[in-house]
């Protein structure tokens, strides 16, 4: 009986990858197609030990891409790295109706709110007592109620209160409104809130760059130049920062692709990014829900980390959120080329509004364990990938 040979459609893609190569459009889109997900998720894993022993050897190419804060960053060996922090909020009043966001809210509506600095810094003081964390992650609606005041007056008081305490606060939308509401540059919000206190920024905002998307999804958003211009500021300013993409919506293969080359470029220019954080979207709650749409499949986001991996091989880190994917899919996602599950994150809301089930919280010892049953060596890691205890 004849047999047919597997055609093996990464063949290209792997001997580029083992040579050193850096990948282009065309083959974000052939590994975002194929089918054969176990090669890809073990693509994936040999770009990342490469990322690591090129790091280790000293062979990672200029200064500008790698992590100018992170000196124990890339160690050799499975490290998956984990922080201990905790996600709060000043307001979830919003001025846009992002069709994909189940957490913000109007100011008439009954479940919104617009903390007080006071009120914020007594809960973050009280649950700093209970459970130590040593970063706070804070996004917000886009409150047209408020003005710079409002968001540099807290991060005065949280750095008087706790003085050891990272703050990554803020994503790039934000700052571009506050930026709006003042009638000032993107740089003079984002100086006055790191002379506040701000030491560094998450990467959410980005969604989906495409046009054609965001039209689609969050039509009342800034334009991608502009979230591109607040992290390229924040960058040359010395704040780190992230970077994101939700999928699983309306965009296409090509316009994942697309999103992910236009952080490489950026990370090119300036280095800033820290990590790459894939979300999947949560339609439930939001208009979507109504529409049919339903969650992305585990094969889909592991696809998604693992081309993540390849494509941006200028960002130090690739996280497997665990509250999105859940803990036994972000195991999996550790052999996909991720190496960061993100953190403890406590009170998280904005996944849990739109669905997420994952849970909002994970204790130390259980994310230990948890990274240990992949496999891998847990590291208890700062803001900035310093390295502060191991198992």
């Amino acid at each position: 009986m004849a047999v047919l040979d597997t055609l093996d459609t990464l063949a290209p893609i792997r001997e580029k990858v083992l040579a050193g190569e850096r990948l282009d459009f065309d083959d974000g889109v052939a590994l975002m197609e194929t089918d054969d997900l176990l090669a890809l998720g073990d693509l994936a894993d040999l770009a990342r030990r490469q990322r690591i022993a090129a790091s280790v050897a000293g062979q990672a190419g200029d200064a500008r891409r790698e992590d100018r804060g992170a000196e124990g960053a890339a160690r050799v060996g499975d490290e998956v790295y984990f922080v201990q922090n905790i996600n709060l909020y000043q307001t979830n009043v919003c001025r846009v109706k992002c069709k994909f966001c189940a957490f913000a809210k109007t100011r008439k509506q009954e479940d919104a709110f617009t903390l007080t600095d006071d009120e914020f810094v007594e809960d973050a003081v009280a649950q700093h007592a209970l459970h130590g964390f040593t970063e706070i992650h804070t996004v917000n609606g886009e409150n047209p109620h408020v003005d710079l005041e409002y968001y540099a007056g807290l991060l005065r008081k949280l750095k008087e209160a706790l003085p050891d305490v990272h703050l990554k606060f803020y994503t790039a939308s934000e700052i571009h409104h506050m930026s709006r509401l003042e009638g000032c540059s993107h740089e003079e919000v984002l100086r006055t809130l790191r002379d506040a206190g701000l030491d560094s920024m998450p990467g959410g905002g980005a969604e989906i760059f495409a046009d054609r998307v965001r039209a689609l999804i969050a039509p009342g958003k800034e334009h991608p130049d502009e979230w591109f211009d607040v992290h390229d500021t924040a960058h040359k300013l010395g704040i780190t920062t992230q970077c994101t993409m939700l999928y699983g919506h309306v965009e296409t293969y090509e316009e994942r692709v697309d999103h992910l080359l236009r952080l490489r470029e950026q990370q090119d220019s300036t280095g800033g990014f820290l990590s790459f954080i894939p979300l999947a979207f949560h339609p439930e709650n939001t208009v979507f829900e109504r529409r049919g749409f339903r969650f992305t499949t585990g094969a889909d986001d592991l696809k998604v980390i693992a081309v993540s991996r390849l494509l941006l091989d200028n960002v130090p880190h690739v996280k497997a959120y665990w509250i999105m994917m859940g803990l036994p899919l972000a195991q999996v996602a550790l052999h996909f080329g991720a190496d960061d599950v993100q953190g403890t994150v406590v009170r998280e809301k904005i996944f849990q509004a739109a669905g997420a089930s994952a849970g909002t919280e994970q204790k130390v010892a259980e994310l230990v364990r948890f990274v240990r049953d992949a496999g891998r060596i847990p590291v208890q890691r700062d803001s900035l990938y310093n390295e502060i205890r191991r198992w």
